[in-house]
């Protein structure tokens, strides 16, 4: 059974493992919080040379002089007030929440989009809005109650990142909000719960008979592709036109779609560096036989 936060939060372990865990690392550390314990993944290899390298929340850690673990255990040893768990990527078990209150900062109104992938299915479904929650950390995925609820309105052509970047302010914001002013107690979660399952390498490759307001919504969450003369082609910006045609036609920087078209903003050719799609027209002169596909 896990067990609620002291009313006086002062020591802190921090949870985290990937680039926007790392500003509220920071903003906890700059606000004077005693942070003597820093729990990320475990190191990783990248790179031709097979290298391990650390997770940029450890990486941060180390920089400030924090300690650093990847083993939670290491937890039970230390005098701690409270958790806190921002993208750190494993469910934490019961044993370590019968012994420590944990918040977790959510980037969704929960319960819609429990899971591992909130931000990138909100744009996907082509949610109007999302948020964050600083929600108490419970043994099932994401099911804790809500200590501080914040809604954000998802622009039209905002991207995976950009909107990420929007979430984590407001998100460390709320989060040291609460520290300070007492984090009350947490109300139930109302609503269908909706799970974020992780983004495939599939639903990364783009379909053109699907309509463009799909493709669009695809392209704004990253990774999306298509090929082009047999050699794969990465769409990093779109925009929505107005157009008709067969399904992966090209008229000028203008794609059709099965419902409406897509126009080319940025793309990355196989091998090359991402360039305006004018360029990479200009270069590559697509004729009136070529697709994509």
């Amino acid at each position: 059974m896990t067990i609620p936060p002291p009313a006086e939060i002062r020591r802190l372990a921090y949870l985290g493992t990937p680039d926007l865990a790392v500003a509220p690392l920071v903003a906890l550390v700059e606000a004077g919080y005693e942070i003597p314990i820093v729990v990320s993944r475990p190191d990783t290899r990248r790179g031709r040379g097979g290298a391990r390298q650390p997770s940029p929340v450890k990486a941060a850690a180390e920089a400030r002089g924090l300690p650093v673990t990847d083993d939670l255990t290491d937890l039970d040893s230390i005098d701690l007030d409270l958790g806190v768990v921002v993208a750190y990527g494993r469910i934490i078990p019961p044993s370590t929440l019968d012994r420590l209150a944990m918040v977790n900062l959510h980037f969704s109104l929960l319960p819609r989009w429990r899971g591992a992938a909130p931000v990138e299915r909100a744009i996907l479904a082509g949610d109007r809005e999302t948020g964050v929650c600083l929600m108490a950390v419970e043994e099932g995925l994401d099911t804790g109650g809500i200590y501080r609820r914040t809604v954000v309105e998802i622009d039209d052509d905002e991207t995976l990142d950009e909107l990420r970047a929007r979430l984590v302010e407001i998100g460390t914001g709320q989060l040291l909000g609460a520290l300070a002013d007492g984090l009350g107690d947490p109300v139930a979660q109302v609503g269908e719960p909706v799970h974020a399952a992780k983004i495939t390498p599939d639903e990364r490759r783009i379909d053109w008979t699907r309509p463009a307001i799909d493709i669009h919504r695809q392209v704004r969450v990253g990774g999306a592709w298509t090929t082009f003369r047999d050699r794969r082609l990465k769409i990093h910006r779109t925009a929505v036109v107005d157009g008709t045609g067969r399904p992966g036609t090209i008229d000028g920087l203008t794609v059709a779609t099965g419902d409406g078209a897509i126009e080319l903003v940025v793309v990355q050719p196989e091998g090359k560096a991402r360039q305006p799609a004018e360029a990479w027209r200009n270069g590559a002169r697509p004729g009136p036989d070529d697709t994509l596909v």
